[in-house]
């Protein structure tokens, strides 16, 4: 019953953002009992104004700012906000996609916080967000090279770090072992053909 309840306020809401937010919004869908909301890059700043400032919104908190890198398409990232709503008691997940020349517009100036999530997101992924007023790294080092959650960037990372006695201070070098980019096989090893460590011994101990 309760779910119902949620799933008629989130049909409710979606409706009414359809017809407030135009050609704006190019999709939706209610998973995991949350609204999902999907908008164009250039009608993010727009649609975070309504959400935060419309009577029956009042989205006025971002709860986070993600990315999501998806290598296979030609606008590989999917940029999401998480927005929570204290009048309504209701949430609201916020996306757009973007490639990596895509100049994504800051909502600092409408979210304050924004501006900290923003930066996690350029760091991590390299996604630019145009008039951020301070778009720094914010997890990696100064200098650092690539952005560490792109699924194409390699697990080793490019320089190694140590602390040089002669030199008294940390330094950074080209990685010496070798290692491809990040390959990740979906296959269970208890349906594949191949023999897992230890089923030898197993083999072993039935047959004596």
């Amino acid at each position: 019953m309760e779910e119902e309840n949620n799933n008629a306020v989130h049909h409710e809401l979606a409706d009414y953002l359809k017809g407030h937010l135009g050609d704006g919004m190019v999709g939706l869908q209610i998973d995991r009992d949350e609204l999902c909301i999907e908008v164009t890059c250039a009608s993010i700043c727009k649609c975070m104004k309504f959400l935060r400032d419309d009577i029956n919104c009042l989205f006025k908190s971002v709860v986070d700012i993600c990315g999501v890198d998806y290598p296979e398409r030609p606008q590989r990232f999917d940029i999401v906000y998480n927005l929570l709503s204290y009048n309504q008691n209701q949430r609201v997940r916020v996306k757009l996609k973007a490639d990596e020349d895509t100049q994504v517009p800051s909502i600092a100036k409408i979210f304050p916080t924004a501006g900290w999530f923003e930066r996690e997101v350029w760091d991590l992924f390299g996604v630019y967000f145009s008039n951020h007023p301070d778009l720094r790294r914010i997890l990696t080092d100064y200098g650092f090279d690539g952005h560490p959650l792109r699924k194409d960037f390699p697990l080793t990372g490019h320089v190694e770090v140590r602390y040089d006695d002669e030199q008294q201070r940390v330094v950074y070098e080209p990685v010496e072992l070798t290692q491809s980019f990040r390959a990740f096989d979906f296959t269970s090893p208890w349906e594949g053909d191949g023999i897992l460590p230890g089923d030898e011994k197993a083999e072993k101990g039935q047959g004596e």
